[in-house]
């Protein structure tokens, strides 16, 4: 038992600091008979860094008996796609993490070991955010991946 709370812990603590999400919509894709039904899910979130800018994830969900209980895994199909909806100020913070990228969102696709997660990264000579999405696992990864780009423009009202 005291294996299972300090895992929670963990999994809680490395979670930390990244952004929450909404769920925007979803459509089912399989039909199941006991259980929910698979879908593709939409969520929003905020960068948490960076104010003013969206990202919009879609993914695929398991349903059936083992995704109604939370244990199955969800395939590692994801799409992302960011958007600037305001005025934005890059941090010193940001601009230095360009290599090496900063996780800003992470979701837990299956009961411990796998997550789909979206790192930041700046490219100055473009002056853009350029945000990947994507699985991991503690063994073997996936190598699908989603990309989006935010040109940081000079922010202009609309009439």
């Amino acid at each position: 038992m005291n294996k299972i709370l300090c895992s929670a812990l963990l999994l809680s603590l490395f979670a930390a600091g990244t952004a929450r999400s909404e769920e925007v919509g979803s459509v089912d894709t399989v039909f199941k008979l006991f259980g929910p039904d698979h879908k593709i899910v939409v969520e929003a979130f905020d960068d948490p860094d960076v104010q003013n800018v969206t990202c919009y994830l879609s993914r695929a969900k398991t349903g059936g008996i083992k995704g109604g209980l939370g244990i199955a895994e969800d395939t590692a199909d994801a799409a992302i796609s960011c958007q600037q909806v305001g005025p934005i100020t890059l941090t010193d913070k940001i601009k230095n993490a360009k290599q090496s990228g900063t996780v800003v969102f992470q979701k837990r696709t299956s009961l411990i070991f796998k997550r789909l997660q979206v790192v930041r990264f700046y490219d100055e000579k473009r002056n853009a955010l350029v945000y990947l999405s994507y699985s991991d696992r503690v063994v073997e990864g996936s190598p699908k991946n989603a990309l989006s780009a935010v040109p940081i423009m000079p922010w202009t009202a609309q009439r």
